[in-house]
């Protein structure tokens, strides 16, 4: 037997029956397997080196283009949701390599900017614009992983809203929600906009003053709900504690407050390029589906440093470049000789 094969077998007698079976995935196109990795971990590796991955360490998480290097970006969210994601899938003998490989592919479509630039594209294109179903475009399309469609599922279906077919994306579900809370907390007092007393005064008492501890309680009560059940849930109590503290996200920290005081000139940017580069394409084409695809995939792709440079570069003036004279370097030099 192969190292697949008996990662396989070894996952018949450890994994509970409602985990995804590697051995069960299925893909677009067949292709030759692997003797040393299950599917689902071919699926992890290729996003792990796809390009889109790497250009989420310069997409915004909640706080525009840092400086301090501790404020989280799009790939360090994505990193400590896949952390939660597997221990929870660990502890409910669930498919770890499917829930690691949803989890660091589920914000591969976001935008520059964050939730702000996707703002901005759901207004200007015509069908919309939803950074789930971007994710799933640029692993199907834009880098064509030809991933299981286990995987591709839980990708699209990590956003609420979605039914996920598997106990491994409805993992990523709670994960995603559980990350982003707890460290927009963290990265918010970082910043100096709220602190710990702050918080609504039930959730304090609920969860604790204590980020780990709140963190931990919301982990655990996943793990506990779903241990005997044929799906992943939070049992009611902790769910509606974490659902207020959500929503004092959103009235504070998300919608109105000094971290977002900058988006209005990252909305100008988003907004601009998208009409340049929608102008520029019509001199090479009269088909508008084709030029509005071409430039909700351009712009989406970006970077928030990519997109500031390409703002600069098409919209900043430049001094004109001359060269300098170097005759007074000359005559010390000649100085230097006589």
């Amino acid at each position: 037997m192969s190292i697949k094969d008996k990662l396989e077998e070894k996952e018949y007698k450890v994994l509970r029956d409602i985990a995804a079976k590697s051995r069960e995935a299925k893909r677009k196109r067949e292709e030759e397997p692997s003797d040393l990795r299950t599917e689902f971990q071919r699926d992890r590796d290729r996003i792990l080196h796809s390009k889109s991955f790497r250009r989420l360490k310069h997409k915004t998480q909640v706080f525009l283009s840092p400086f301090d290097d501790h404020f989280r970006t799009r790939l360090t969210h994505t990193l400590e949701v896949s952390q939660i994601a597997r221990t929870m899938a660990r502890a409910l003998e669930l498919n770890e390599d499917l829930v690691e490989a949803i989890s660091l592919g589920h914000d591969l479509g976001h935008t520059p900017f964050g939730h702000c630039g996707e703002g901005v594209l759901n207004e200007l294109v015509s069908t919309g614009f939803h950074h789930n179903m971007q994710s799933v475009r640029v692993v199907e399309v834009l880098e064509d992983m030809n991933l299981c469609t286990e995987t591709i599922d839980g990708i699209l279906t990590h956003t609420w809203g979605f039914k996920p077919k598997t106990a491994e994306a409805q993992i990523v579900q709670y994960a995603d929600k559980i990350a982003y809370i707890n460290h927009d907390i963290e990265d918010s007092i970082r910043a100096g906009i709220i602190t710990e007393d702050d918080l609504p005064d039930e959730c304090k008492k609920y969860f604790s003053t204590e980020p780990s501890k709140r963190l931990s309680k919301m982990i655990y009560s996943v793990v506990d709900s779903s241990m005997d059940k044929d799906i992943v849930t939070m049992d009611e109590e902790c769910w509606e504690y974490t659902k207020i503290l959500r929503e004092w996200m959103f009235q504070n920290i998300y919608t109105n407050s000094p971290a977002k005081l900058e988006e209005g000139k990252a909305r100008h940017v988003v907004k601009t390029l998208y009409e340049y580069y929608t102008d520029y394409l019509k001199d090479y084409t009269k088909d508008e589906k084709k030029i509005e695809r071409l430039v909700t995939d351009y712009i989406s792709g970006m970077t928030d440093q990519y997109a500031i440079e390409k703002y600069k570069e098409k919209f900043i003036p430049k001094p004109i470049n001359t060269q300098t004279k170097d005759e007074n370097f000359l005559k010390i030099l000649y100085s230097i000789e006589g």
